[in-house]
């Protein structure tokens, strides 16, 4: 377990250095970050929620795991309310509060969380990626446009929020879901394209994460507390509580899930926060500082965290 996320942390670690060196060298400037922000949000994450959903969102996923969708939902619907309290608790700004209730609502349960799935449990794989889904929803149909698009100074109307939430990644997720529903088939060079594109969604927002450590104070960012609160949440609190939750629950009314149901909980939760609040802010000109800090930390300690949450809950 440790080796695993270990080597994942490692592929993370070079992307960010690698950003870092071309910014601090020269070879790109400081628009370089805007510019990569915008092609993630417009280009790399749409094809990967596409690609996501045109695979997995498919009748015949909902005639054998109709059940492991309802219970990711109804889980992450008793996460997000938490998630709010604690960011309301964290920050006072109104900003940062949004970054960290998602930050905390979802992990990087996609790029982290389905290598790690796949080398240690590849017999839950398949069922770890079904269980994402409603995250994959639940993400570009609320938080990002909510959260991450929305102007958190600003009460919006309803207008507002449906404007934020026409966006290519939303309209990205319709179109992979109705092909996947429908079982239409799509010309092998669009599927081609489709995956190499989503491919690039990590790699670029990590290298995205090293251009902006290159231009800030990083000592600054590094002593906001506010950073290691969320990251202490996200890799120990979340994970301890909403799987000793269900643990209780299954023991109290003598139920016996399959093992997969409690491997894709807690995969899911151990994970370190997303990367979203990195790249989507940086394409509209926000301040990021703060997220690439805790995007760093929060992968930077879970080297140790998720080892240890496996090995409590599952090993």
């Amino acid at each position: 377990m440790f080796t695993t996320t270990l080597n994942q942390m490692a592929v993370l670690a070079l992307y960010i250095l690698i950003g870092f060196t071309v910014a601090r060298v020269g070879v790109v400037g400081r628009d370089a970050s805007g510019v990569l922000s915008k092609l993630e949000n417009a280009v790399f994450i749409p094809a990967l929620v596409a690609g996501t959903f045109m695979k997995n969102f498919t009748v015949a996923t909902f005639s054998f795991a109709w059940r492991l969708l309802l219970f990711s939902l109804a889980l992450e619907l008793l996460v997000i309310p938490l998630a709010i309290l604690c960011s309301r608790l964290v920050s006072k700004s109104a900003y940062m509060r949004n970054i960290y209730t998602y930050g905390l609502a979802f992990s990087n349960f996609g790029f982290m969380g389905i290598p790690i799935v796949s080398a240690l449990f590849p017999e839950y794989e398949m069922y770890y990626i079904i269980f994402t889904l409603p995250l994959w929803t639940l993400i570009y149909v609320w938080a990002v446009p909510s959260l991450l698009l929305g102007d958190s100074d600003k009460r919006q109307s309803v207008g507002g929020k449906l404007k934020n939430l026409v966006n290519p990644m939303f309209i990205a997720l319709l179109i992979g879901a109705v092909v996947g529903l429908s079982g239409l088939r799509v010309p092998s060079f669009i599927t081609t394209v489709v995956d190499a594109l989503g491919a690039c969604m990590s790699p670029i927002a990590m290298i995205v994460t090293g251009i902006t450590f290159a231009h800030i104070k990083i000592r600054r960012v590094l002593s906001d507390a506010g950073i290691y609160i969320v990251s202490f949440l996200r890799l120990a609190v979340f994970p301890l509580l909403f799987s000793g939750l269900f643990l209780l629950v299954t023991r109290i009314f003598s139920l016996t899930p399959s093992a997969y149901y409690f491997v894709c909980l807690v995969c899911s939760l151990a994970m370190p926060l997303g990367l979203n609040t990195v790249v989507v802010p940086a394409a509209l000109g926000k301040d990021t500082s703060v997220a690439a800090g805790m995007a760093l930390i929060s992968h930077a300690l879970s080297v140790i965290s998720i080892p240890l949450i496996l090995m409590l809950f599952i090993a």
